[in-house]
């Protein structure tokens, strides 16, 4: 698991003192924008927020040391990072950067279904997009019916072959 997690890209500048626009790759721009502390050039040089706000699902930030528009206009295009140390996970949930590249197994039978590829975020659940080994791809709805168990230490997801996710 990677210490350092992307967690948004500054897309630009904002106003003439040195803030920044910022797209959240969290869950909510509001979780972004309680931290207090972020790091760039994957987690090698942390940074100091001074100040953040949401505007339009994006991020206004004030980066302390980044005084201009031209101070922030270098920093455009540029990752930001997390410490996963920074962030309390409730139970049963997972960054989902440590889901990618999970085997994924049938919970009854211990089957090798496929592996993880990618999570879409819905209004209602998210979804986990699942590649076969024959190369399709099967999405399943991330909801406890669904999802039996998770383990990152082994590297595996457990799911319940719902009828109708699997048919041909």
């Amino acid at each position: 698991m990677k210490q350092f997690l992307e967690t948004g890209k500054i897309t630009g500048t904002h106003g003439l003192k040195g803030e920044v626009r910022v797209q959240p790759w969290a869950d909510s721009p509001e979780f972004l924008a309680e931290f207090d502390e972020l790091y760039l050039d994957k987690g090698a040089r942390k940074i100091e927020i001074t100040a953040a706000r949401v505007h339009k699902n994006m991020l206004i930030m004030k980066i302390r040391g980044v005084d201009s528009i031209d101070d922030a206009d270098k920093l455009r295009d540029k990752v930001l990072y997390m410490n996963r140390d920074d962030v309390e996970l409730d139970e049963d949930t997972y960054f989902v950067q440590d889901l990618v590249g999970l085997e994924v197994l049938d919970d009854e039978t211990g089957e090798h279904i496929g592996r993880l590829a990618d999570v879409s975020e819905t209004g209602a659940n998210d979804v986990y997009h699942i590649n076969t080994d024959d190369g399709k791809e099967v999405l399943i709805p991330a909801i406890p019916d669904v999802v039996k168990g998770v383990s990152l230490e082994e590297g595996t997801m457990r799911i319940f072959k719902m009828k109708g996710l699997f048919d041909e």
